[in-house]
């Protein structure tokens, strides 16, 4: 079983490459998000503590999300579990290493996907999604087959997020620069960082992590 961190800007791929590890590693994404949003309706305690801080508009504390997190690594290993959207910060990173320790796990791997800023904007200003099914193209580097249409699923709806814009995304990059990009030089000092180029072909990048996966 091989835990791993995937850090990276918005729109380096992240979830991409997790989406391919878990259908060809066996492994379990736990995304905060979906984490969040599947313990709001869930109806348990601790989704009922979740509920109450959504609904008064609060953020979620990383108590909290340390708790959805351990529910989830002692009820379901799979091939280990890819942290997505957490850690963000030192103190979550410290959280996670305890949390970790305290179950018998370790973190195997930290993988940075690095991308150049400019690149970067103009990859995501051209993203866009099938409403159907999720599938991810791009007016450059990946369009439809069929102008309009999905490839996987047939379907017509596409979708732009409103925030893939210019301006959005420099004010999420600094925002990711001043909050997560720290992790970089913790778990460097901790001899767990490995780099890859996260602006190469898809398949070149999930190779690269591949290979940093198979020696950890």
């Amino acid at each position: 079983m091989v835990n791993i961190i995937l850090l990276g800007p918005p729109g380096a791929g992240k979830g991409t490459q997790a989406k391919r590890l878990v259908e060809e590693r066996n492994m379990v994404q736990l995304s905060t998000g979906d984490m969040l949003r599947e313990a709001r309706s869930s109806g348990t305690e601790m989704g009922k503590r979740v509920a109450e801080v959504m609904d008064k508009g609060g953020l979620v504390t990383d108590e909290i999300v340390i708790g959805l997190i351990e529910e989830k690594i002692t009820g379901n290993a799979g091939g280990g579990f890819i942290f997505d959207g957490f850690p963000r910060t030192l103190p979550q990173a410290d959280a996670l290493a305890q949390l970790l320790d305290k179950t018998g796990q370790r973190l195997n791997a930290v993988v940075e996907m690095q991308v150049d800023d400019a690149a970067l904007v103009a990859r995501i200003t051209g993203r866009y999604t099938c409403g159907s099914c999720g599938e991810v193209y791009h007016d450059q580097i990946r369009p439809t087959k069929v102008a309009g249409t999905c490839d996987a699923c047939g379907g017509t709806t596409m979708v732009r997020r409103a925030d893939d814009n210019e301006d959005s995304l420099k004010h999420r990059l600094m925002e990711y620069y001043k909050k997560t990009s720290p992790l970089i030089g913790y778990y460097y000092a901790k001899g767990q960082l490995s780099t890859v180029d996260g602006l190469a072909e898809m398949d070149t990048v999930a190779a690269a992590i591949a290979k940093v996966l198979d020696k950890s």
